[in-house]
């Protein structure tokens, strides 16, 4: 019996709302340590798509993040800055559709950030179909090159479907990672353009029902050894939102559980997307060697510690079956991306 067929009973359905329901007030509490610097959500109208994320020190990815989501057709983004210092938080309150706050305390204490997002989102997600990225996450899909996230979550809606996942893709350089130049108002795929086809594998867990997958490049660079400690590669960025939802861990699972079976991984059936993952731009060596030092990103920031001395290195991730990227009828066609029906025209 497979885990979306598998019956809870009530004592599990009861242990998932109390924890909903505690995500929920956790996330209400730590409004407290957020201060707005800039309030613009007056600007936001009824069917506005929005974009949520986190971020520290990001001024090199920040122009082309936010050309990338608004050619998607984000309408607002709300965006919590965690204690920037190298101009991310000028760059922020110039843009005139974000909403900018900032905190200074622990992201990692914060759920990693989730518990400042999931109030955000709380607030004013509430009607909205709501997009949860990192600044180093450029989500694609089936004909995004001529269909805005508008005609997408308009399909969605009319398929009855309240969530959309994805699957995070690593893109690498060509040679040594760290050595390359980048131009921040360039697209960062011109410099990262390897990907690892595969392999990639899945499985669902118990008792969230939430996909669960693993494999890529950086499994096969850094975690070889331990492949059970490699990231977590399957995602749910956009959701049609309502008050009473809540991330469990990053945007890879989330409560009510019936959201997670909205992504069934790669060559699944049900519609999905690439997050392309620009991890490896410039600047990645010598941003591994500070958040080594912070400890921030992983509950047990001991057992990761190699990882970031293999990024420091600064190794070649071209591999022997890496392929260069050119467009979503490519991710398609290797199994990677589901347009599960998405049509070229919408029928507007």
């Amino acid at each position: 019996m497979s885990t979306k067929d598998q019956p809870l009973s009530w004592g599990q359905r009861y242990k998932l709302r109390l924890k909903r329901k505690r995500l929920l007030w956790r996330s209400f509490r730590s409004r407290h340590q957020l201060t707005s610097r800039a309030d613009k959500t007056q600007q936001i109208a009824p069917g506005a798509i929005l974009a949520f994320t986190t971020l520290r020190n990001e001024i090199t990815r920040l122009p082309w993040f936010f050309h990338h989501y608004r050619t998607l057709g984000v309408d607002h983004f709300l965006i919590v800055d965690n204690g920037s210092d190298d101009g991310s938080t000028q760059y922020l309150l110039d843009q005139p559709d974000v909403s900018l706050w900032q905190t200074t305390t622990s992201y990692r204490a914060s759920r990693f950030g989730l518990d400042w997002l999931t109030y955000l989102q709380w607030r004013f997600g509430h009607g909205h179909w709501t997009l949860m990225v990192d600044t180093d996450e450029l989500l694609v899909y089936a004909h995004h090159d001529t269909h805005s996230l508008h005609d997408l979550t308009g399909w969605l809606d009319a398929r009855g479907q309240s969530a959309f996942g994805a699957l995070m893709l690593d893109l690498f350089p060509k040679g040594p990672v760290g050595t390359q130049y980048y131009d921040p108002q360039s697209d960062p795929t011109d410099v990262l353009n390897g990907f690892d086809p595969g392999p990639y594998r899945s499985q669902r867990q118990f008792p969230l029902g939430n996909l669960w997958v693993q494999g890529g490049t950086r499994e096969r660079a850094f975690f070889s050894d331990h492949p059970e400690r490699s990231p977590t590669l399957n995602k749910i960025p956009l959701i049609n939102w309502a008050r009473h939802m809540a991330y469990v861990n990053s945007c890879h699972s989330a409560l009510p559980r019936a959201l997670n079976f909205e992504y069934d991984g790669p060559e699944g059936q049900a519609p999905s997307g690439v997050l392309l993952h620009t991890k490896f731009l410039p600047g990645v060596v010598e941003q591994s060697q500070i958040e080594k030092h912070r400890r921030q990103h992983f509950h047990d920031p001991e057992k990761f510690s190699t990882y970031y001395d293999g990024i420091i290195n600064k190794p070649d991730l071209w591999g022997s079956d890496s392929v260069k990227l050119r467009d979503w009828q490519q991710l398609e066609t290797l199994g990677l991306l589901n347009g599960g029906g998405f049509p070229a025209t919408t029928g507007k």
